[in-house]
């Protein structure tokens, strides 16, 4: 199986004119060699998609960051640029900065109006990219949120337009026609509104209600338990899954957090396991929580490829050098667990148990965070007994 792919990627790699291989082509020619599952490369090298992709690039003397973004978007592009940085031929990027660098120009060309391009482009240059490039790499929640972000803002100076109104001359009667004639994601608009505030475009003292999210469902105890109890005992479920299912029901941690655990923030060499999840200590797993992780140090995933030849994530994803995407993770929890469910139900049953400044500390949150969950148990809490007298006076 080796030989026969050895001899697929030479072909597929090198110049057929001159027989030459471009140095970058010659790091995925060499990790692809060494491969432990040489079929798993093979299967996707012969993909009519991937051979039609290195017929494009195997001509150039170099492969660089600017020849494949020259090249269509795919996920064929993606996943070779990933290849090449996670094997050292090109320096590392951003890749949700690129994607939305990619979605942004197209979604601008919606607008009919020059005058309306000429702000939105400017709030996502000077907001929504400032902030992106300010950050230490840009996360798929923020990638999802400044494509939301921009696309109300687009919708909001269309619907101005539409009625007439002119950007500088908003009132705020038309904010409240805005907001009463839709849903309540209207209220995203507010983050364009501040940003037109602060670059003095409209009156400061015009006002938008955020918007905010329902109040979401969360797991009461017994369904907790039952939960927990199910991904422990569930051996057919892959131990990834149920490593991530188990922190996030025991310890109401949020999947972007813990997708991006490496082995640096878990130790299974002694008993208990021991994991920090961003606070300032270690939080122990004792047996049967500690089963998933040692199984996944004995037989780690997603590393017998080249996208994965010296990963140090502990849940590894499908693109080279980076881990688990937290919107996959979810979707294959969904029909056990809703993530969101469960982790607000954990920090709603957390918060009774100890002061807010130790969970805060111990769990990676902010005290504010947990402090609203405290109210809400108190609150809960407190209907539960009124209802109790209510009951014993009748």
């Amino acid at each position: 199986m080796h030989c026969e792919l050895n001899l697929v990627v030479d072909s597929m790699l090198a110049d057929p004119v001159t027989g030459q291989t471009a140095p970058e082509l010659v790091a995925i020619r060499e990790a692809m060699k060494n491969m432990k599952r040489a079929n798993s490369g093979l299967t996707w090298i012969k993909q009519p998609h991937v051979r039609a992709f290195f017929e494009q690039v195997r001509g150039h003397r170099n492969v660089t960051h600017e020849l494949l973004d020259s090249l269509p978007p795919s996920r064929t592009r993606d996943y070779v640029r990933g290849l090449l940085v996670e094997h050292g031929a090109l320096p590392r990027k951003d890749l949700y900065l690129d994607r939305f660098s990619d979605w942004a120009p197209g979604a601008i060309e919606r607008l009919d109006h020059p005058d309306d391009r000429e702000v939105i482009t400017r709030f996502i240059r000077w907001h929504i990219l400032r902030r992106m490039n300010e950050a230490d790499g840009t996360s798929r929640g923020t990638f999802l949120r400044s494509k939301q972000t921009v696309t109300v803002a687009i919708d909001f100076v269309t619907w101005l337009r539409s009625r007439g109104v002119r950007l500088e001359d908003l009132t705020q009667g038309d904010l409240d026609a805005w907001q009463a004639g839709g849903t309540t994601t209207r209220g995203i608009a507010s983050r364009f509104l501040g940003w037109a505030i602060k670059t003095r475009l409209i009156d400061p003292d015009l006002r938008l209600t955020p918007h905010r999210r329902g109040t979401s469902p969360k797991l009461d105890s017994q369904a907790q338990n039952e939960a927990i109890d199910d991904h422990v005992h569930n051996t057919d479920m892959p131990a990834r899954h149920r490593a991530i299912a188990i922190l996030l029901l025991v310890f109401g941690q949020p999947l972007e957090r813990l997708v991006a655990l490496t082995w640096d923030d878990v130790n299974i060499t002694g008993d208990p396991v021991r994991i920090r999840l961003g606070g300032t200590a270690d939080i122990e797993l004792h047996p049967p929580l500690d089963e998933p992780f040692r199984q996944l140090a004995v037989q780690p995933h997603n590393q017998q490829t080249a996208a994965h030849p010296n990963s140090n994530w502990v849940f590894p994803g499908y693109s080279p050098g980076r881990h688990l995407d937290a919107g996959y993770i979810a979707g294959r929890l969904r029909a056990s667990v809703g993530a969101r469910a469960g982790r607000l139900g954990t920090l709603h049953e957390l918060s009774k148990l100890a002061p807010t400044a130790v969970i805060a500390e111990v769990l990676g949150y902010s005290p504010a965070t947990i402090e609203r969950h405290a109210i809400g148990s108190a609150a809960n809490y407190a209907t539960y007994i009124q209802a109790r007298l209510d009951a014993d006076r009748s």
